[in-house]
């Protein structure tokens, strides 16, 4: 209300009638932006790469990063396309071998809870992951008519009800 006064005062007079247009303009302009930056992810903290010391000097002890799990270990094994599974795309994938899980052998064996926790740290958390490891399971035996006749029953990796 007071706005649209100063709108018709400023209008005649010459006076903060144009601040309160530069004011709206800012606003919608900050608006528009937060969409385009929240609808777009670019404010998401990428995983950070681990360090690999090559130091095997007697003087230094070297420190692991990480504990050596199942999935790291297999992830010397050939990598598999991960996104033919129903409900794992491109980001995924790649967040998927950032946590050394790069074939399906590999995320058949792997942890749930830790694979939910790594899409939950990833921001991921509407993301279900126990249609992948079910899909993975199938896909590493090579058992193509299980896995496409399973793929059909889902929708982006979860089961239709």
């Amino acid at each position: 209300m007071f706005a649209t006064y100063l709108l018709q005062e400023g209008a005649h007079e010459g006076g903060l009638g144009w601040l309160v247009w530069v004011v709206l303009l800012v606003f919608l302009v900050m608006v528009f932006l937060g969409w385009l930056v929240s609808s777009k992810g670019w404010l998401k903290k990428e995983a950070e790469p681990v360090q690999h010391h090559d130091d095997h000097s007697a003087d230094h002890a070297v420190e692991a990063t990480q504990p050596i799990s199942a999935p790291v270990v297999a992830a010397s094994v050939v990598a598999d396309d991960l996104t033919v599974l129903e409900g794992i795309g491109p980001k995924v994938a790649k967040l998927l071998a950032g946590i050394g899980i790069t074939s399906f052998a590999a995320l058949a064996a792997a942890d749930l809870a830790k694979l939910r926790e790594a899409l939950d740290g990833a921001g991921y958390k509407y993301m279900e992951p126990a249609g992948w490891v079910e899909q993975a399971a199938l896909a590493a035996k090579g058992d193509a008519e299980g896995l496409k006749k399973l793929q059909d029953s889902l929708k982006g990796g979860r089961k239709i009800l």
